[in-house]
């Protein structure tokens, strides 16, 4: 019998970062997918994905928005509140044999603790790993809430055994986005022109020459200080002989100061050599990567995807903090005088050899596999 696989999708980045592994569980003849489409995957303002999935021929099974207005603290905690009830409305209504979760996000924990206490298998993807915020809680506490672990590296895997989980339970599969970006390595070169196929706001650009792409995230622990932050960013990358193509940060708390800290930059400096863009279909965005100079700021786009594809990056605070890294990063703090020098230093080097730390490009089909053949919850013997 088929088993029915539903995979919560709950922002941009969790689309991209599961899309190869979406697209094997669909083809593969022992499975059926089932897509959730939730959080800031379905708002406009963060780049609401449905029509991307549907252009990219998922069906979206069912969508919900439970995030709360305001990007703070407490809006945090209601959103996830909100999205428990959310998604045992929706998953009572599926009754999947598994529910695949995404990594460190609150809504990713809100989907956890549902299909945890509705006896709902849960496959978690990418545990394991440290970071430098909140997420990294969020993801060991989704660890323990899985019943089946695909991690990204040999070391996440043996950390997630080390937080108590049976073995047998835990595979590397390496990511899945990097699934993507060996795809689109195979064809790097950039045929389309980013303004005029997505807009943007700000100066028209020449990418002729070389530019970067910048991507900076609110640090949940750090929401108070958020705009500061950005703001330092902002000028380093102004200051830049470059252009530069700016994306709209994440709904994590602190993206109302990250958000107002562009928008006041752009409206004062109103910067000639930066265009901000709020979302990008996955596969032209690895291509930008694949033909910039350079990454900024402290997205795991940075360790993961631009390690593989050999992409110097300049990682920007602690977001980032205790993940396993290629020869690729370069690490700075939030001063714009050593993001503007970590900058420099890396038009002045040769560029970084690819790596495949977080994967080989077969990431997809390995879990699809383990869906379709492992047991998804392993039977406890009882001591009597």
């Amino acid at each position: 019998m088929k088993r029915t696989i539903c995979a919560v999708i709950t922002a941009r980045a969790s689309y991209a970062r599961i899309k190869t592994a979406l697209a094997a569980i669909r083809d593969h003849p022992d499975l059926t997918l089932r897509i959730v489409a939730a959080g800031s995957a379905v708002l406009e303002r963060y780049g609401d994905i449905r029509g991307q999935m549907h252009s990219d021929g998922f069906e979206v099974a069912a969508w919900t928005n439970f995030i709360v207005e305001g990007e703070n603290l407490v809006a945090s905690v209601k959103s996830t509140g909100l999205g428990l009830i959310e998604m045992g409305t929706l998953l009572d209504r599926m009754a999947p044999d598994a529910v695949i979760t995404v990594a460190d996000r609150y809504e990713t924990l809100a989907t956890a603790v549902s299909a945890a206490y509705m006896n709902i298998p849960l496959v978690h993807v990418q545990g394991g790993e440290v970071t430098g915020s909140i997420d990294e809680k969020v993801r060991h506490a989704v660890t323990k809430l899985a019943d089946l672990h695909f991690t990204a590296t040999a070391r996440a895997a043996e950390r997630v055994v080390r937080l108590g989980e049976d073995p047998a339970r835990v595979h590397v599969t390496g990511c899945p986005s990097i699934d993507l970006a060996a795809l689109v390595a195979r064809t790097p070169a950039l045929d389309f022109d980013p303004m005029a196929k997505y807009g943007g706001v700000g100066a028209p650009l020449d990418l002729a020459k070389g530019y970067a792409v910048v991507l900076q995230h609110p640090v949940t622990t750090e929401y108070d200080i958020c705009r500061r932050n950005v703001t330092e960013t902002l000028h380093a990358v102004a200051g830049l002989d470059m252009p530069a193509l700016w994306f709209w940060p994440n709904v994590d708390a602190g993206s109302d100061g990250t958000s107002k800290g562009i928008r006041a930059f752009r409206e004062v400096h109103r910067p000639q050599n930066i265009r901000f863009f709020k979302n990008m279909a996955p596969e032209d965005f690895l291509r930008l990567l694949c033909n910039c100079r350079m990454l900024v700021g402290n997205s795991s786009v940075g360790i993961r995807e631009c390690s593989f594809l050999g992409v110097p990056v300049v990682n920007v605070g602690s977001r980032q903090a205790g993940r396993e890294r290629g020869g690729n990063v370069l690490d700075t703090d939030y001063a714009r005088e050593g993001i503007a020098s970590a900058m420099r230093r890396i038009l002045d080097s040769p560029r970084p050899a690819p790596s495949t730390l977080y994967g080989d490009g077969t990431a997809g089909v390995r879990m699809a596999g383990l869906l379709a053949s492992q047991p998804l919850v392993i039977e406890k013997k009882l001591p009597y």
